[in-house]
């Protein structure tokens, strides 16, 4: 049989190494519980880092993605796909915007937004096109999106880099302001309304509106990654909405079909426009079970009142958070919107994972130093206690312990 006569030690050897796991490999879940092969049960805390909008086994989700598998799951963009449409009308209904790319995931979303961009400034006539980025941003690992990502540690090894990306801090006006004052080829300033993987870091209200002037007075069109914060995960459809205004291209994914891949990007009218055919282009993206995913997502968010949920246990967690880890030394801050919460330590606390996962919760650390808390939309107010319960001691001993020299 040709059957080597040791296996290797590895659970996984045939897996590329690209990431840091857990020994543990999940078998099913039920709303926001998943249970692990060995029969261990767990809140997820995580939601596939914000992807499992409607948690595990949606008994409205499940039969319609059922019903789509038994009709078609792919056919091809060289046919119509009236799915897409419908997804895409209703995109544009709930962000004000016109017209929709559609895509398989968040990298795609940020790659076509940038070739957007780009476009945009050569149509324009500017030959060597720059798209404002920021500090701590992630976009992506694709070269164009590391290129527009502020992490020195994933863009290592990757160089050398895409240029046409000057960057500068979250949140500072005067930055913006004196970098366009001195440089003509801007054709656009892209952020994250809040910073996923860079540690959940928040555009203010009053930045994101001064942006969208600036963008206005400038000609440069204003690009807002909703991939991680958008789809109702801070109590509206969309982040940016918080500070009453609108983008001109908005890539999404991650909650966008509640686990089945799901990219799209929304563009206003001095975008729409700027792809015509031959310019783009996918073979998965936008096939008829992505759509009915995101359809169906949509749907159930808007019947079971999932915004308004979002940010109602948001602010549960957030505040019985703040409550219970108030005054503990080395919690540096809690900080984010409905469910998409960071708790800042002040030293590294990837050990944090593991521990969690152990006491039966799911959970992230990001930027080293910040605990990810990015549940499904359907927690209950009592699983959010549950999160604090389980989540607050590790924290505090954690905290207690000597740090490693």
């Amino acid at each position: 049989m040709n059957a080597p006569e040791k296996l290797p030690a590895s659970p996984e050897p045939h897996v590329m190494r690209t990431y840091g796991r857990l020994p543990i490999a999940l078998s099913h879940g039920q709303g926001c519980w998943v249970w692990d092969t060995e029969g261990r049960k767990y809140l997820d805390g995580l939601g596939g880092i914000a992807v499992n909008t409607l948690g595990h086994a949606h008994p409205k989700l499940v039969p319609a993605l059922q019903e789509q598998i038994g009709k078609l799951i792919h056919s091809s963009n060289y046919y119509l796909v009236p799915l897409q449409e419908r997804l895409a009308a209703k995109l544009c209904e709930l962000s004000g915007l016109s017209k929709v790319f559609f895509c398989s995931t968040g990298l795609e979303a940020n790659e076509a937004a940038l070739k957007i961009a780009r476009k945009f400034g050569h149509d324009k006539g500017i030959e060597r096109p720059e798209i404002v980025v920021y500090e701590k941003a992630f976009h992506g690992r694709s070269i164009a999106t590391l290129s527009a990502t502020g992490n020195p540690k994933v863009q290592a090894g990757f160089g050398p880099l895409v240029e046409g990306f000057p960057r500068v801090p979250l949140n500072d006006v005067t930055a913006l302001e004196k970098l366009a004052a001195g440089n003509k080829n801007i054709v656009a300033v892209f952020l994250e309304v809040i910073q996923g993987e860079g540690g959940i870091n928040p555009a203010t209200v009053e930045y994101l509106q001064a942006v969208r002037r600036l963008c206005d007075a400038n000609d440069w069109l204003l690009m807002l990654d909703e991939v991680q914060c958008g789809i109702g995960r801070t109590g509206k459809w969309f982040a940016h909405q918080w500070a009453g205004i609108r983008p001109d291209v908005m890539p999404l994914a991650k909650g966008l079909g509640s686990g089945v891949p799901v990219g799209a990007v929304v563009c206003g009218p001095r975008a729409a426009e700027v792809f015509g055919p031959g310019n783009h282009g996918t073979t998965f993206g936008g096939n008829p079970l992505a759509m009915r995913a995101g359809v169906e997502t949509l749907r159930i968010m808007e019947e079971d009142g999932l915004l308004e949920n979002a940010a109602r246990v948001g602010a549960l967690l957030k505040g019985g958070l703040q409550r219970e880890l108030a005054g503990v030394a080395g919690v540096v801050e809690i900080r984010g919107q409905g469910l998409m919460l960071g708790i800042e330590l002040a030293r590294p606390c990837g050990d944090l994972l593991g521990r969690a996962a152990r006491a039966g919760l799911l959970l992230s650390v990001t930027a080293d130093k910040v605990i990810r808390l990015v549940p499904p939309l359907i927690l209950s107010a009592d699983e959010a206690a549950q999160i604090v319960a389980l989540l607050v001691p590790l924290i505090k001993d954690f905290l207690a312990e000597a740090e490693p020299s």
